[in-house]
């Protein structure tokens, strides 16, 4: 089978990208930050030559995936805004994302803007993961500096406290999740017997087999509500499983880590001393099979919508699965606590919301193939801000790319911009 089948064009970002030139009325300025905790962060500038000193900025990241040349970009900069595109430290390779220490790499970029370009109003742009990332530093950032986090999930220090984080004063949450733990809890597969032996299969907890409801591709599965709630439970389970196994290999470096700083290290031997030495600085990284088992991405009356078969990555999910690309599958102990634990994480999207009372919309696309009606309305519901708007576009997929080759790329972006900027406008002048 080619792996055309298997992988999507989205993780190649082709459609995370300007969908018209904007040499004419844009002009870029390239970015070299620095978080507080000194790690160095890239991102483009982007201002409007007509309007060169905008009182308003809009700046959009994502985890690991490149925005530096957003789709929403090009109709905000004609309107007179200025736009961020601000990669992060894990950009491309979250294998050691931790949520806490990508919150210092946002605070760089919205302190230069305040601070260096003048910037009086800064709008968060929450694409997919964006929109969780972005309520949690708003979080964050509001919350008195002695009540912001100390510890990540795994147990270290974070410097939030220490930092600047001027606050958002707007928010834009388009395609997004309630967080990338929150999407594990529906996406890794309960079957999974041990994590390392990926073949070794509970059948009863398989939802790719054809005893508990499954057809095969491109026919539409269905499953019993007995089978969706015992499935939906051993996820669960299996998340706090490997929670267990991260806290343990975390606990491993520490005590190595108490003993080199012990006053009684240099009283042992050359063997025990490099033995703690190398414990006490091994980073493992853990490998998640199989997360690409979401009951939706095949039985379409869970959570209705008029989405495609198949998920955001692939046609074909009951093949993905047991491929390398996919949700989780390489992070170290740190970073699937803080990330993608639905358990342990701090960046979910339903619990930071709440702290959120700065005008925000909120845009739903109803064909998106990861992002369902139940999480954009649990999104709207979450968020404490009165001045909240939802805007549906029935046809449209998680990036507004075209619904077919013969559709004008940009004309999706339009539409949703068509909604976007008169919103923007009222709340936010340029």
């Amino acid at each position: 089978m080619s792996s055309r089948t298997l992988d999507s064009k989205y993780w190649r970002a082709s459609w995370i990208r300007f969908r018209e030139p904007v040499e004419q009325f844009a002009q870029a300025e390239s970015l070299v930050l620095h978080a507080h905790d000194g790690v160095q962060v890239r991102g483009l500038a982007w201002v409007p030559k007509h309007h060169p000193k905008p009182r308003v900025a809009v700046i959009a990241a994502h985890q690991r995936v490149d925005f530096s040349r957003h789709y929403a970009f090009p109709a905000l900069l004609r309107a007179g805004y200025l736009c961020v595109g601000a990669n992060l430290r894990s950009l491309h390779n979250d294998t050691n994302c931790v949520h806490e220490q990508l919150l210092l790499d946002v605070a760089a970029y919205v302190n230069w803007l305040k601070n260096e370009r003048g910037i009086e109003k800064v709008v968060w742009l929450g694409n997919s993961g964006g929109g969780s990332l972005g309520t949690f530093y708003q979080q964050q950032a509001k919350a008195a500096p002695a009540d912001r986090l100390k510890l990540t999930p795994g147990g270290r220090p974070i410097p939030l406290a220490d930092a600047s984080m001027p606050a958002f004063d707007g928010m834009i949450i388009s395609a997004a999740h309630t967080g990338q733990g929150n999407i594990i809890n529906g996406t890794i597969d309960p079957s999974v017997v041990d994590e390392h032996e990926p073949f070794l299969t509970d059948a009863s907890l398989d939802m790719y087999d054809p005893a508990n409801g499954f057809q095969p591709a491109p026919e539409w599965s269905r499953y019993s509500a007995e089978f969706v709630a015992c499935y939906q439970q051993a996820q669960r389970a299996r998340v706090k499983r490997i929670d267990d196994i991260a806290r343990a290999m975390i606990a491993e470096r520490q005590s190595n880590e108490q003993l080199c700083r012990s006053d009684w290290f240099d009283r042992l031997s050359y063997a025990q001393q490099r033995s703690a030495l190398q414990r006490a600085n091994f980073t493992p990284v853990m490998v998640t099979h199989r997360t690409m088992a979401n009951l939706h991405y095949v039985d379409n009356s869970i959570d209705p919508s008029d989405r495609a078969y198949g998920c955001l990555l692939s046609n074909r999910p009951d093949i993905m699965n047991y491929q390398l690309l996919g949700f989780a599958r390489l992070q170290t102990p740190d970073a699937w606590l803080s990330t993608w634990s639905g358990i342990s994480s701090n960046a979910d999207l339903l619990k930071t919301a709440p702290a959120v009372t700065e005008p925000v919309i909120v845009i739903h696309a109803g064909r998106d193939l990861d992002v369902y009606p139940s999480h954009t309305q649990a999104i709207l519901d979450a968020l404490g801000s009165t001045d909240k708007t939802r805007h549906d576009f029935p046809n449209r997929l998680h990036y507004f790319e075209p619904g077919d080759e013969a559709e004008d790329p940009n004309a999706p972006v339009l539409e949703q911009m068509a909604a976007v900027l008169p919103w923007m406008a009222q709340r936010f002048a340029p």
